[in-house]
This record gives structure tokens, C-alpha cells and sequence, in this order.
């Protein structure tokens, strides 16, 4: 197990282009300014994907650190908009993924800031199908979360109709499942009409 886990930090090291043979002592490191540094692009774009991940199992547990999951799903984000790979799409995932993180939080504020942001990215990048659903499905969630019934309500509608248009089976299936899942703060009987 320690083996492993010292491989996978000499890898991201590695990946991150700080793995050097000599290490600067601690004094050197008290005594001058340190520089910035720059981490390899793949690594970012690694990182991106491996902070999302995490996200996703922490949500997953009742019993999470609930500190450690923003702190992936900010991260999250980050290393995604400094990955080589990196497109518009992947903001309009990662502040979907922030909104339902302080969703699950009861953060409202947080997450309809992030919901909010989801929704316009998704109009302005003209997206539909999965991408749609899971934009309503996240000002839904925020609204629930603030309390707000009528646009919690509404969203939730726009959602379902959006999800019933998804044309992958798959990925209809995944979302209706999340769309089904908690937290929705008690509106689950005004929201199942």
C-alpha cells in the first residue's frame, strides 16, 4: 500500500516535472522569493480528470469528507482549464459538477452561482441532449437547496423533458438516475407531479 501510494506521488511528480535528483535544502527555500512553477500540461489535464473522479466516489458515501470533495471539484475545474485538452464543454461540466457539490452541501448561494454559470455556458455554447438536462437538473437541485419551490419545480420539469430526449440509452438511464437521487430538501413530493 505505501509503495504504492509513494509510486503515484513520484509519478505525479514526474508528470508535473518536479521530480529533480537534487532537492533544495530548507534553508535555501526560506532564504530566497520562490519562483511560480509550471506544471507539465498533461498533468493538468490527469489532474482534471482524476479530481472528478474523486468527486464522484466522495458523493457517492454517506460518510464523506465533505471539505476534501469541494476542494476536488474546485480543483477539478482548475486543472481542466490549463489541460492541452481543454474545451467549453468541460467549464459548462465543471460548474455543473461545483453546483451539485454545494447542492449536497446545502451551500444554496454557492450552488446557484455555479448552476447559473452551468446554464449560461450550456446556451451560449448551444448545447443540447445530455448536457441540457444536466444544466436544468443543477438549477433544480440549487433551487431546492435555497428553498426557492417554483423555479426548483420548474428546472426539475425542464430536466425530465430534457432527459427524455437524451438519445444514448446509457447516458438516459445515468441521468435519470441522478435525477432521481437525493438531495432535494424535502420538495420530493411537489417535484414527482
Amino acid at each position: 500500500m505505501i509503495r504504492a501510494l509513494l509510486f503515484s506521488l513520484l509519478a505525479l511528480m514526474w508528470l508535473a516535472g518536479c521530480a529533480t535528483p537534487h532537492h533544495t535544502q530548507v534553508d535555501d527555500l526560506q532564504s530566497k522569493t520562490l519562483e511560480p512553477h509550471i506544471m507539465n500540461p498533461e498533468a493538468h489535464h490527469y489532474l482534471g480528470i482524476e479530481m472528478n473522479q474523486q468527486v464522484w466516489k466522495l458523493l457517492a458515501q454517506e460518510d464523506r469528507d465533505n471539505r476534501r470533495m469541494e476542494h476536488f471539484a474546485l480543483a477539478s475545474l482548475y486543472h481542466w482549464e490549463q489541460s492541452p485538452k481543454f474545451a467549453p464543454i468541460n467549464a459548462q461540466r465543471g460548474h455543473w459538477l461545483l453546483a451539485r457539490v454545494y447542492a449536497v452541501l446545502a451551500r444554496s448561494d454557492e450552488a446557484l452561482l455555479h448552476a447559473e454559470k452551468c446554464m449560461s455556458l450550456t446556451r451560449e455554447l448551444d448545447l443540447k441532449d445530455f448536457d441540457l438536462a444536466y444544466a436544468h437538473e443543477g438549477l433544480a437541485r440549487a433551487h431546492a437547496s435555497a428553498g426557492n419551490t417554483d423555479m426548483a419545480e420548474e428546472h426539475y420539469q425542464l430536466a425530465a423533458e430534457a432527459g427524455e430526449a437524451i438519445t444514448g440509452d446509457k447516458d438516459k438511464e445515468v441521468f435519470m438516475g441522478d435525477l432521481e437521487g437525493q438531495p432535494w430538501f424535502g420538495m420530493e413530493v411537489s417535484l414527482s407531479r
